[in-house]
């Protein structure tokens, strides 16, 4: 994943927070505020959309119709 740097202003207590952090894990705060940022600024995905991708995903993984009837039924 490739990165670019911003500047964003937070309070001195996140600031110094930050800088306290380890490399670990200001890595997964600059991935969450990342996410965060795209999820907010981007206009909402049609729930066809969703569910169309996760059935995508779901079928690459193998999970066939019959597999997850199966498993459905086992929870029942």
């Amino acid at each position: 994943m490739t990165t670019e740097e911003i500047t964003l202003r937070v309070t001195p207590e996140a600031a110094e927070a930050f800088r306290r952090a380890s490399p670990a894990d200001q890595l997964k705060l600059e991935t969450l505020v990342s996410l965060q940022l795209l999820a907010k600024l981007q206009p909402p995905r049609p729930l066809d959309d969703i569910i169309e991708d996760i059935s995508k995903h779901a079928q690459d993984a193998g999970l066939t119709p019959e597999l997850l009837e199966e498993l459905l039924r086992d929870d029942a």
